[in-house]
C-alpha cells in the first residue's frame, strides 16, 4: 500500500494574515508554488491540494518545485513522501472551465517526465485528482477513462498506416492510470456517496479509494448541525461499503477554522479528530496555517499525522435525517431573511487569493428562493463581522429531545457556538427572526474585544457609513484568527 496522506493543505482563502513569503495580500502564481514547499518543509503537511479551477492555473508546479527546492525534494520524494493532488473543474457544472480539465489531465504525464529526470525512476509525482460537486459515478468514470483512453491511450496510435506511433515520436505517457477522488458537497449526494462510490469502483481493480466529504458548503446550504450530521451519516455508510466490497476507503473531511465551517484550529485538532474518528485525512486551510504561531501549527499537524484512524461513530440515521429536515428548513428561511445584510457586509470582506472560485451550491437551490449569496468563506465572514455567528441560526426549531440527541451525536456541539455572538446584532434582524433567536439563546460568554469591534461595524451599518468597514472586518477576524 502506498502512503495515504493525513494532512491536506488547501488554498481556501479563509486567512486574516498573509504568509511571510507572499508579495501581496492576495496569493497567486509563484506564491502558491512557495506555499506548497513551505507546508511540506516547515509545517509538516504531506499533501497539497492544487486547485485547477477558477484561476490561471500553473500546470508546471512539479517542475518548478523540483527545480527550485532540489535538496528538499531529494530527501522528501514527491509522489511517495509528499503529494500534489489536483482539484479539477467539473465539466458537468462549470461549463466555462470545462476545457481546463483536459489541459490539467494532459499535464500529468509531463509532470511525470519532469520527476523521472529528477529521480531517475518511474514514481509518478501526481496520480490523483479531485472532482468537486460530484453528482454521478459517470462523472468520475469519464475523467478516469478520458485519462486512460485519450491522454495515455493515444500514445499507441500511429499517425497513419506504416508510420511511427505517438509514443515513438515524443515518448511514453505515464502514469498509465490515475485515481479519481469524488468530492461530495450537497445533501443528496453526500447521503448517496456510498452508492456512487460503489458503482464507480465496480469495474476497477484498485488498491484503495479516497472519498472527500465537504463540511463548509453543506453548512452554508443547510446549517451547522446538518453539515455535521450529514458527514457522520456518510462516514458510517462509507465504512459499511468498505467492509462489503473489500476495498479500503480513506475518507477526507474538508474542514475550516471557523466553528461554522468545522472549527479545525491548532488548538482544537484533538477534539475535531474525536468528532470524525474514521476520517483519515483532514484539510489544513489557510487560516490554520497563517493565523496561528508556526510552532503551534507544526505541533497540531504532528498530532494529526500521528493519530490512528478509528471506526465511525455509530448513529441513528433516521433520527439524524429527521432533525436535518426540520432544522435545515428553518435555517434556510432565516438565511433568506438575512440575505440583504449578508450581501451588504460581504462587499467589505477582503480577498485572499486571486481566483474565481467555483459557483456555490446555494446559487442552484430553488428551495431557497433563488437568492444570490457570496461563497462560503465570505458568507461566514460577513455574519461573524456583525456578531451573528451562523452556527446559531435554525437552532430555535429544535425541542429538548432534539437538542439532547444532538448533544450526544455532535460531540463538540456546545463548544462550537456562541463565543462571537453580539446581542446588538439582533436589531438588524427582522422582528420575527429576532424573537425566534433571542428566545432560544440564554446563557453564553461573549468575547469582549470581538463585541467591541462588531459594535462599530453594526453602528456603521446603521448610519450607512461604510468608508473604513473593511479595516474593522479584518480587526474582528484577527481576534477570531480566521476570516470566515
Amino acid at each position: 500500500m502506498p502512503k495515504i496522506p493525513r494532512c491536506m493543505s488547501t488554498q481556501h482563502p479563509d486567512n486574516v494574515h498573509s504568509p511571510f513569503f507572499a508579495e501581496d495580500t492576495e496569493l497567486e502564481g509563484e506564491d502558491e508554488i512557495q506555499e506548497a514547499y513551505y507546508v511540506f518543509s516547515h509545517l509538516g503537511c504531506d499533501e497539497q491540494m492544487w486547485d485547477c479551477e477558477g484561476k490561471e492555473v500553473d500546470n508546471f508546479v512539479v517542475k518548478k518545485l523540483l527545480t527550485k527546492y532540489e535538496s528538499f525534494f531529494l530527501e522528501k520524494r514527491l509522489g511517495s513522501d509528499v503529494f500534489i493532488t489536483l482539484r479539477v473543474p467539473n465539466p458537468t457544472v462549470e461549463k466555462a472551465e470545462a476545457k481546463i480539465l483536459l489541459e490539467t489531465l494532459e499535464s500529468i504525464p509531463r509532470s511525470f517526465d519532469a520527476a523521472k529526470l529528477f529521480y531517475q525512476d518511474d514514481t509518478p509525482p501526481i496520480f490523483e485528482v479531485i472532482l468537486p460537486m460530484t453528482a454521478s459515478p459517470k462523472c468520475l468514470d469519464r475523467i478516469y477513462r478520458y485519462y486512460c483512453d485519450f491522454v495515455v491511450g493515444k500514445q499507441n496510435k500511429p499517425f497513419r498506416a506504416g508510420d511511427i506511433t505517438i509514443a515513438e515520436w515524443i515518448g511514453e505517457f505515464k502514469p498509465e492510470r490515475i485515481n479519481v477522488i469524488p468530492l461530495f458537497e450537497d445533501m443528496e449526494h453526500m447521503l448517496d456517496a456510498h452508492n456512487m462510490t460503489k458503482e464507480y469502483l465496480q469495474d476497477k481493480n484498485v488498491e484503495y479509494q479516497r472519498v472527500f466529504l465537504a463540511r463548509s458548503d453543506p453548512a452554508m446550504n443547510y446549517g451547522l448541525l446538518s453539515a455535521v450530521l450529514l458527514n457522520k451519516i456518510a462516514l458510517q455508510r462509507l465504512q459499511t461499503l468498505s467492509e462489503d466490497i473489500g476495498v479500503e476507503i480513506y475518507p477526507i473531511v474538508g474542514i475550516g477554522s471557523a466553528p461554522f465551517r468545522g472549527n479545525l484550529r491548532p488548538q482544537t485538532v484533538e477534539r475535531v479528530a474525536k468528532e470524525y474518528p474514521s476520517a483519515h485525512t483532514f484539510t489544513v486551510q489557510s487560516a490554520f496555517k497563517y493565523d496561528n504561531p508556526p510552532e503551534e501549527v507544526r505541533e497540531a499537524i504532528r498530532k494529526l499525522q500521528e493519530r490512528k484512524t478509528g471506526s465511525p461513530q455509530e448513529i441513528d440515521e433516521e433520527m439524524c435525517l429527521e432533525i436535518i429536515r426540520k432544522y435545515s428548513q428553518e435555517y434556510q428561511k432565516q438565511i433568506i431573511e438575512l440575505a440583504p445584510v449578508i450581501n451588504k457586509v460581504a462587499r467589505y470582506v477582503p480577498s485572499r487569493r486571486k481566483r474565481k472560485l467555483h459557483i456555490g451550491l446555494f446559487g442552484y437551490s430553488r428551495s431557497i428562493g433563488g437568492i444570490k449569496l457570496p461563497r462560503a468563506i465570505t458568507f461566514t465572514a460577513a455574519l461573524y463581522s456583525i456578531g451573528l455567528p451562523p452556527e446559531i441560526l435554525g437552532l430555535n426549531t429544535l425541542n429538548e429531545d432534539d437538542l439532547q440527541f444532538v448533544s450526544e451525536v455532535y460531540v463538540n456541539f456546545e463548544e462550537d457556538a456562541l463565543r462571537y455572538l453580539n446581542r446588538n446584532a439582533f436589531a438588524f434582524l427582522p422582528r420575527e427572526l429576532e424573537t425566534r433567536i433571542r428566545d432560544f439563546l440564554t446563557d453564553f460568554r461573549t468575547d469582549v474585544e470581538h463585541k467591541r469591534i462588531t459594535d462599530y461595524v453594526l453602528e456603521s451599518l446603521r448610519k450607512n457609513k461604510t468608508v473604513n468597514l473593511e479595516e474593522y472586518v479584518l480587526r474582528a477576524a484577527n481576534v477570531r484568527r480566521f476570516l470566515g
